[in-house]
């Protein structure tokens, strides 16, 4: 019998993690080969550099609803039932797989037509993320919520170690299967969601929804520790991130094409998992500030190690550590909101975050495609590890709370 101090003794919450599981699959499943097929395509009429830039409008056209919808998309996610939200924005992943699944088949993809469906998929992001992350709580106990979100992680580091490689082999196999992939799975996880029971929760007190919308903001930047934690991330991925120069790296320095691009993206999340599996296990409790600034400190050098690496084992070796201290940096992140936020401004806090989330992510991605076509692509990801390694000398000096912050209990309480 499960352990009822354990996540998955809990009906629904079972029915959450196997949701979200399959749709990370699905979603990263889409990156490896929506990044695959715009640099694909850019490089057979321009040049590194030139193709490099395609790749950063890639990130941007993602991110650029996200952050014009932050504030609408937060208050959605606290006014109006979560699981349709994330229904929704399931459907609608779906359909642009279907869409690039069929213009692959038929030949007509282009990069317009792929940009155009980034930029439906950060919309379905922008809105299903803070909903998606404000439900989790809803669906145990409070005492069983760090565990629950290491669990948790488990499910995102697992679709995005199988999804990447995934997409790689079943491109390399015939390019329409890896989209054809992606909507079975969007299909399983909107099966999941479904399948959960109405939810109980606290719904706020009426008022103007603008002024909803902006008290996210007001209480993140009000919260010292947690406005730390988030801001750190932020900037230490959008300019460590290497991520999107995996494609240039798979197929111009390291010579490993599509399926090589598979293991290159699959690296990090398989050393995410193993550290969500070891919080899992056991999970963190004593100093987690100072693990924070440590682990960002580490995924800086791993990424400059890997920009400077020519031989394949030592760039999966990095990418491996790097997503292990990416995900240490999540997991204190997201418990630290998760337990001094309010459930009633669950999503619209939810949303902020996701917001400095996408920042780092897929702004990231843009910031490494251009600076890549001004001084190249190595020169971009050593440049961005050095910078994520002073961010966060920076933010230990700037957030003193951080470097305070003993236990997840005393920091949401005090």
């Amino acid at each position: 019998m499960a352990d009822p101090r354990h996540p998955f003794a809990f009906r629904d919450f079972r029915f959450f993690w196997t949701a979200r599981l399959c749709s990370t699959l699905a979603q990263n499943t889409l990156v490896i080969v929506v990044g695959w097929q715009v640099y694909d395509l850019a490089r057979a009429t321009m040049d590194t550099k030139d193709a490099a830039m395609q790749l950063g409008f890639v990130g941007l056209a993602q991110f650029a609803p996200l952050f014009v919808l932050t504030l609408v998309t937060g208050w959605a996610a606290d006014r109006f039932d979560r699981r349709l939200i994330v229904c929704l924005t399931t459907t609608l992943q779906l359909a642009c797989a279907l869409a690039l699944g069929l213009m692959t088949g038929t030949g007509a993809i282009s990069l317009p037509a792929l940009m155009s469906v980034a930029v439906f998929l950060g919309v379905a992001r922008a809105f299903s993320m803070p909903a998606l992350n404000a439900l989790g709580p809803n669906i145990v106990p409070p005492e069983v919520l760090p565990h629950a979100i290491a669990t948790n992680a488990i499910a995102g580091r697992v679709g995005s170690i199988l999804g990447p490689a995934m997409g790689g082999y079943l491109y390399a196999w015939s390019p329409p299967w890896p989209y054809a992939a992606s909507v079975g799975l969007f299909a399983l996880s909107l099966t999941g969601m479904l399948l959960l029971r109405p939810v109980a929760r606290i719904i706020g007190e009426p008022r103007k929804p603008w002024l909803l919308m902006l008290e996210g903001l007001v209480y993140v930047r009000g919260n010292t520790l947690v406005m730390g934690a988030i801001s750190l991330d932020l900037f230490a991925v959008l300019l460590g991130g290497a991520t999107a120069m995996l494609p240039i790296f798979a197929r111009d320095i390291l010579h490993v094409g599509a399926a090589g691009l598979g293991h290159l993206r699959a690296a990090p999340a398989v050393g995410a998992m193993a550290t969500a599996l070891l919080f899992a296990w056991r999970p963190l409790k004593h100093n987690v500030g100072v693990k924070m600034l440590v682990s960002v400190a580490v995924f800086g050098l791993a990424t400059v190690i890997f920009g400077v690496s020519r031989w394949m084992p030592l760039s999966l070796a990095c990418l491996t550590v790097l997503g292990g201290a990416d995900m240490l940096s999540v997991y204190v992140r997201q418990s630290l909101i998760q337990l001094s936020t309010p459930d009633p401004m669950r999503g619209r806090v939810g949303a902020v975050s996701t917001l400095f989330i996408s920042a780092s992510n897929e702004l990231g991605e843009a910031e490494s495609g251009f600076l890549a076509a001004v001084i190249g692509p190595v020169a971009a990801v050593v440049a961005g590890g050095v910078g994520a390694i002073l961010i966060t000398g920076l933010w230990a000096w700037k957030f003193p709370a951080l470097r305070r912050a003993r236990t997840f209990e005393s920091a949401a309480n005090g």
